[in-house]
């Protein structure tokens, strides 16, 4: 009796044991499958990056150690200075612009008690059109003939614009491009952040007197304040990697005024064929988003400290 109930336990153990094998391999499967996809297709082009901006190759011919000398090509082109001063720039605009408004648009939206849904959808439907698409759909608003922009200038009695020809227009022109494009994404996600404040913190201030303004400063503000901090790190990152609306819409110009360092990487990669220089000036850029982003989380840690 004794023997059979020792037998039935040691089973027991081995069956947990068999079941618990499974379930970890089946965990560990799953594991290594995302960090074979991450190795692939995000590490293994930021170390080939690297590799390639201290090489000269053609992708054809094995590839020759040339040291600096790439980062020094790049430097001492006259259209360096202009492409880094372009995208902080747009950056600088595109944070007035894109980092407002959608934060504007959501508290409209939430404030809103009827066709919020409707509403909703007319401000993300931008996000779903494919980039390219959207970009070509302004490049007929801007076309300085049949084009709506001037067309409304005109019917309002002002002056036309040469929106994309012209240097001193043409950079804000992109900006509004991308913030039309990216104002569905932020929009929700601020929306969502402001609907998961308790409503009993925006009634208490409603009983001191507080109006709108007050509500947004003293309530709305400080309760979404991590979402905001994430998604200044977010736009900061993302447009300061432009290159879309540059090369579709003015192809850098006029006179370079739309010159941005990834637009100026992919002239050196595909048209000028030096891989080296493109590898080099996209090394750059990627040091200088990571000394931001861990300057920004030092930055975000000791406030939260």
């Amino acid at each position: 009796m004794t023997t059979m109930t020792v037998q039935g336990s040691r089973r027991r153990k081995q069956g947990a044991f068999r079941r618990g094998v499974r379930r970890n391999l089946t965990a560990y499967g799953f594991l290594c499958g995302a960090l074979i996809c991450f190795a692939f297709f995000s590490w293994y082009p930021m170390v080939r990056e690297i590799l390639l901006s201290f090489q000269q190759t053609n992708f054809v011919d094995p590839p020759t150690w040339v040291g600096l000398e790439n980062f020094r090509t790049v430097t001492e082109d006259s259209a360096f200075a202009d492409a880094w001063i372009n995208t902080a720039v747009f950056t600088g605009l595109a944070l007035v612009f894109g980092y407002a408004v959608p934060f504007v648009a959501a508290i409209v939206l939430n404030e809103l008690r009827h066709a919020k849904a409707y509403l909703r959808f007319v401000v993300y439907l931008p996000v779903m059109l494919p980039p390219a698409v959207g970009v070509l759909l302004f490049k007929w608003f801007y076309d300085p003939g049949p084009g709506l922009f001037n067309q409304i200038l005109d019917l309002v009695h002002l002056p036309a614009l040469s929106w994309l020809d012209s240097a001193d227009t043409a950079l804000i022109s992109l900006v509004i491009v991308s913030t039309w494009m990216n104002l569905g994404t932020g929009t929700l996600i601020y929306l969502a952040a402001l609907q998961s404040i308790p409503g009993e913190l925006y009634e208490a201030a409603e009983l001191d007197g507080a109006g709108l303004f007050k509500r947004v400063w003293h309530v709305t503000i400080p309760q979404t304040k991590l979402i905001l901090l994430v998604m200044l790190l977010l736009q900061i990152v993302a447009t300061m990697q432009v290159f879309i609306e540059p090369y579709l819409l003015t192809g850098g110009g006029p006179e370079n005024a739309t010159l941005t360092v990834a637009y100026l990487m992919y002239q050196y990669a595909f048209n000028f064929g030096d891989f080296g220089a493109g590898g080099a000036l996209g090394l750059m850029l990627m040091l200088v988003l990571m000394v931001f982003s861990a300057f920004y989380l030092r930055i975000s840690r000791d406030n939260q400290s």
